[in-house]
């Protein structure tokens, strides 16, 4: 089921991401937020620290994505 989501959330906030449609470039960055408490999970089952540290990083890269995308212009 984690896996099915990490899938779901990061392939989808990267279409979105890298289409012509403006709305779906702004949400992008929020789905792939969304997908981020799972690569956290899967990243402590797995004792996998290289990952978590990779994960909070995305995490960090998504949120800067929010504040370009929504901040008022």
């Amino acid at each position: 089921m984690i896996q099915l989501a990490l899938a779901f959330f990061g392939l989808t906030a990267l279409y979105m991401a890298t289409g012509h449609n403006a709305r779906a470039r702004r949400w992008a960055p929020i789905v792939g937020l969304c997908g981020q408490p799972f690569w956290l999970v899967f990243a402590v089952q797995s004792s996998a620290w290289g990952l978590l540290t990779l994960s909070l990083a995305y995490s960090a890269v998504y949120m800067r994505g929010v504040w370009v995308q929504w901040r008022p212009t």
